[in-house]
């Protein structure tokens, strides 16, 4: 970014979550979650807190699930809840609009990141299936760094790409995403049409609160 003028007016880098603010897969892996669990059994956890729990790195957010199964299932656990995820691995998909957003934001020069509670694995397998190979400069996964609402992630991207907290904004859909923003001391925006009630992200102090992606989209262009 030589070019003084083609620097973005506010963030150099930019970190999507993955899982309900890029990739429309909040419904299923919550139903693998309760799957899982009752595989293993434990009592099915709620809609409400299964979907909780989204965005923590996956044996963090089955416990957090799942208190009444004890420690030495938790292997089981994670196996029962990658069984039902690949079952519907092809049936996630991008929400409507994200390919065309991301190609607005790389044709004016961000660093497009991905911060993920996903396995590098699996990150790596969304990415290939969805043919975004190319459209992301660099990611982490919790199971590479930490876990969300840890900084690490952020902190790594930062370092890689040699911006500063305040020219780096996060961008997710549950409050472990706007927390990890927060510790890292970056920006945050958050997206409405995923796992978490916008109502609990007022105290973490997103930018925005996106409502869909085209407003989503809108919104960064006018302002990062």
């Amino acid at each position: 970014m030589s070019n003084l003028n083609l620097r973005p007016r506010q963030f150099d880098l930019i970190a999507f979550d993955w899982d309900g603010t890029l990739f429309d897969s909040t419904a299923i892996i919550t139903r693998c979650i309760q799957r899982a669990v009752v595989d293993v059994g434990g009592k099915e956890p709620t809609q409400e807190a299964a979907s909780y729990v989204i965005g923590m790195a996956l044996m963090q957010a089955l416990a957090h699930a799942a208190p009444d199964v004890p420690v030495e299932k938790y292997p089981a656990l994670g196996e029962r809840y990658r069984h039902h995820y690949m079952a519907h691995q092809n049936d996630l998909i991008l929400f409507e609009g994200v390919l065309p957003m991301l190609a607005a934001l790389k044709s004016r020069h961000h660093w497009l990141t991905v911060a993920t509670g996903k396995s590098r694995k699996g990150l790596n397998e969304a990415l290939h299936d969805v043919e975004l190979k190319g459209a992301f400069d660099g990611s982490r996964t919790a199971d590479e760094t930490a876990g969300k609402p840890s900084p690490l992630m952020l902190q790594e991207l930062m370092r890689e790409f040699g911006v500063e907290p305040e020219r780096t904004l996060m961008i997710g859909d549950t409050t472990h995403d706007l927390q990890m923003a927060l510790n890292a001391g970056c920006a945050s925006v958050g997206v409405s049409y995923g796992a978490h009630e916008p109502s609990a992200f007022h105290e973490l102090k997103p930018l925005y609160v996106a409502h869909s992606v085209a407003d989503l989209q809108k919104w960064l262009l006018e302002n990062a």
